[in-house]
């Protein structure tokens, strides 16, 4: 019997009780009017859907997925929710949700935990104020969307907030001095923002911080020296930024520190001695500042380094010192930090090591066995002086994943083992005096995603099949002495394939029409011949086209505007006939970049502890042939059709191209008049039309070109007076107006008849004053011939007679 009462005292209180073990219907009611908005604002799409499929009316919204609530002993309340990643990161629709979608949530003030990190949520303007209701917060993560503004200064009134990530938006400005008042604070994460203005200067407050990251911003000024007292500090991360100053000695006091990362930065001193001190230390990235100094060897000691990333600074290491490292490292980078003669053989002590990197320095003599040996997965020797040939067994190390040898002076043929390497992404051997055919078992490397042959002596007109590599994408074969046909067995996924300044002849392929993401195609300086194949339209993705140099014959195919992303295209020096096609206008690329165009943004060209460096592109650039830097051609847009046989008139439509930088078309048998409309090209800086037929004037309009260096018209027949003003009166070379038929003006110290100006039409006081002069003139003469008429008729004036006057009339008479 007393059981039973027992267990029926426990089904009370259970239906007593449950009304309250269950969410509060105000929090329910805000939590499924947020699922209304964000499944409208997504079409409710599948992802999103099922999401949310467990949300609903008629059940406990503690029961719901990323929905987490208090303990059941209490009355329950909703105190965490975890929205991360709620948008599929696969579709591109939508863009961004608006801010306004999630602020229900801001309504359920028992939030402790808020994480709506990568959600792609934009605005923020009211972020403030809906921040100012959760006072219990004690973890908030933002990151990874597409909030701007100021960081809203409300957020320091959440003093219970331990764990604060914004990282990963477009906040911008000062960090608000009113974080100083997170006295519970343990993670700060504004990384990846805009932010600008400096560290605070009381930043060391915060003395409960183990982990501090501003990185990828824009702050200045120096590291504060009240970072002293953040003494339970593990990690801060403060590279990729602007600072300015020395490393401080203070530093050392830090002695939980783990993690050092002040790479990309402006600073400038010595490395402090006393970073030894930090014993817990395993990551120490100081690359790419402007530091001085000897490197110190102490820091060989540090027995728990385990990352030591010294590079691309003005560091010097003394090659005269002898060392027994202490340390196991898994990372070294002594990038530009004056290493001589032979590679050191300490490292070969570094069993653990999997990423060397030390380009750009003056190292010399052969690729050491026992470096070959090693199983490094990133090895990077790049810019020294290393000669002789490859050992095969570099290639037996199943984990290389990266091996840059640029620019040495190695040579001979690759070992034929090259293809056991499997697991390589990037192969970088450019720059060397390699010979021989390119191995036949590289094509077995599927992992590749990156290949530069390029300024050696390779030879050979066959290739292995590349095409089964699908993530191969960028090829660079270019300075060679191939010969044949141009190859295409590469990947459908090829998106940069360089051939340039070989040997190679005959037609371009069609199969090229199958590279269906191919952004960047470069055949420069080979001996290809007949017309300029219709198929090159067809790949849609080309953004960079360069065939000059080479015997192309026919007319350019009016399809070429169909190629709405091409920004540089490079016809030169081939032997094109016909007219420049009208429909040019239709090169969307060349008329305007979008703010967020960048090339090829998907190719990641860094890999871990380096960037790769990708080759020039070679073209005349204002009158010389140049190479423009990869990483800038972004910021280029160029027409070069220079040394072909077209004819016809310029069409008006190239006015319409208004992102070009340079235009060239000279050496052509082009005629016609130089048209206003190219003063249109706001962005030009080169512009030559040199050696052609134009006739008439050099119009006014290009007077607006604000960008203009670079203007040559010389060797047509242009007539009439050079404009001035503005950009004109720079363009004072007269080599470049040189061989026309009567210009003049002050750029050729050639002075003009006021009436030869076609550029300036004629002013009315002068259009008086010549009238004026024209009437003195003709009434003097009017005056004269009266004046002699009236003395001629009063005998003033009697003409003389001739002697034999006289004797004429008698006989005349008789």
């Amino acid at each position: 019997m007393a059981k039973l009462m027992s267990l029926l005292l426990q089904l009370v209180l259970v239906i007593l009780f449950t009304p309250s073990l269950c969410c509060p219907e105000d929090q329910k009611q805000a939590l499924l009017h947020f699922k209304a908005s964000f499944l409208n604002a997504t079409a409710y799409s599948a992802y999103s859907s099922s999401l949310f499929e467990s949300w609903n009316s008629s059940s406990d919204c503690c029961q719901w997925e990323r929905v987490y609530c208090t303990s059941p002993f209490g009355s329950k309340t909703v105190n965490s929710l975890h929205l991360s990643s709620i948008v599929d990161g696969n579709t591109e629709e939508p863009r961004v949700l608006s801010f306004t979608i999630f602020t229900p949530l801001f309504r359920i003030r028992s939030l402790t935990v808020l994480d709506l990190s990568f959600s792609r949520i934009q605005g923020g303007e009211l972020l403030g104020d809906s921040l100012a209701n959760l006072t219990k917060l004690v973890d908030l993560d933002l990151g990874g969307n597409s909030f701007h503004g100021n960081i809203p200064k409300e957020i320091g009134n959440m003093t219970k907030l331990q764990q604060l990530s914004l990282s990963g938006n477009n906040f911008f400005g000062e960090i608000p001095p009113s974080f100083l008042n997170l006295k519970e604070l343990e993670t700060l994460d504004l990384s990846y923002n805009p932010l600008s203005m400096e560290i605070p200067i009381d930043i060391g407050n915060l003395s409960k911080i183990n982990t501090l990251d501003f990185s990828y911003n824009k702050l200045t000024g120096t590291i504060p020296s009240s970072i002293q007292k953040l003494t339970k500090l593990e990690t801060l991360s403060l590279e990729n930024n602007l600072l300015t100053g020395t490393i401080p000695s203070s530093i050392q006091k830090l002695t939980k520190l783990e993690r050092l990362s002040l790479e990309n930065n402006l600073l400038t001193g010595t490395i402090p001695s006393s970073i030894q001190k930090l014993t817990k230390l395993t990551n120490l990235w100081l690359e790419n500042n402007k530091l001085t100094g000897d490197i110190p060897s102490c820091l060989f000691n540090m027995k728990g380094l385990m990352y030591l990333f010294l590079g691309g600074n003005n560091l010097i290491w003394n090659n005269n010192t002898k060392i027994v490292p202490k340390v196991m490292l898994y990372g070294l980078s002594m990038k530009s930090c004056g290493l001589a003669g032979a590679i050191p053989d300490w490292i070969s002590t570094q069993k653990t090591l999997w990423n060397l990197d030390l380009s750009e320095n003056q190292l010399e003599g052969m690729f050491p066995l026992w470096l070959a040996e090693m199983n490094l997965y990133n090895l990077v020797l790049s810019d020294n002086n290393l000669k002789g040939s490859l050992p095969p067994s570099l290639f037996n190390n199943t984990n290389l994943g990266v091996l840059s040898l640029s620019r040495n002076n190695f040579y001979g043929e690759l070992p034929s083992n090259i293809g056991n390497a499997s697991e390589l992404t990037a192969l970088m051997l450019n720059g060397n005096n390699f010979s021989g055919k390119v191995p036949e078992s590289i094509a077995s490397i599927f992992e590749l995603q990156l290949l530069d042959l390029s300024n050696n002596s390779f030879s050979g007109n066959t290739f292995p099949n590349f095409s089964f590599i699908q993530d191969l994408q960028i090829i660079d074969f270019s300075s060679n002495e191939f010969s044949g046909e141009i190859p295409t067995n590469f990947s459908q996924g090829t998106r940069i394939l360089s051939l340039g300044k070989n040997h190679f002849s005959g037609r371009l392929s069609g199969n090229l029409s199958y590279m269906s993401e191919l952004e960047y195609l470069d055949i420069h300086d080979n001996k290809i011949t007949d017309k300029l194949p219709h198929f090159i339209c067809q790949i849609s993705t080309l953004q960079i086209l360069n065939l000059q140099n080479n015997s192309l014959q026919g007319s350019i195919p009016d399809c070429i505007s169909n190629l709405a992303s091409l920004r540089i295209l490079d016809l030169s020096s081939n032997h094109l006939v016909g007219e420049i096609p009208a429909k040019f206008r239709n090169l969307v690329g060349m008329i305007e970049t979008p703010d967020d165009f960048s090339y090829f943004a998907d190719i990641n060209i860094t890999y871990i502890g380096f960037e790769i460096k990708i080759n020039d592109l070679i073209l005349n650039w204002k009158r010389s042939k140049q190479g423009l830097s990869f990483n800038n051609l972004k910021n280029y847009s160029l027409l070069d059709l220079s040394m072909n046989q077209l004819s016809g008139e310029i069409p008006a439509s190239l006015g319409s191209l208004k992102a070009l930088k340079l235009l060239n078309i000279s050496h052509n048998n082009l005629f016609g008049r130089v048209l206003a409309s190219l003063g249109d090209l706001e962005n030009l800086e080169s512009l030559d039309l040199s050696h052609n037929n134009l006739s008439g004037s050099i119009p006014q309009s290009l007077a607006k070109l604000q960008q203009l260096t670079v203007l040559d018209v010389s060797n047509n027949k242009l007539t009439g007076k050079i404009p001035v003003g503005r950009q004109m009166d720079t363009m004072n070379d007269p080599n470049f107006y040189a061989n026309n038929s009567r210009l003049c003006g002050m750029q050729i110290r050639m002075p003009c008849l006021e009436y030869l100006s076609p550029t300036k039409p004629p002013k009315v006081e002068s259009k008086e004053t010549w009238f004026s002069w024209e009437g003195v003139g003709i009434g003097y003469a009017v005056g004269f011939f009266v004046a002699v008429g009236n003395l001629y008729l009063i005998g003033y004036f009697v003409p003389t007679k001739p002697p034999n006057h006289r004797r004429q009339q008698r006989r005349q008479r008789i």
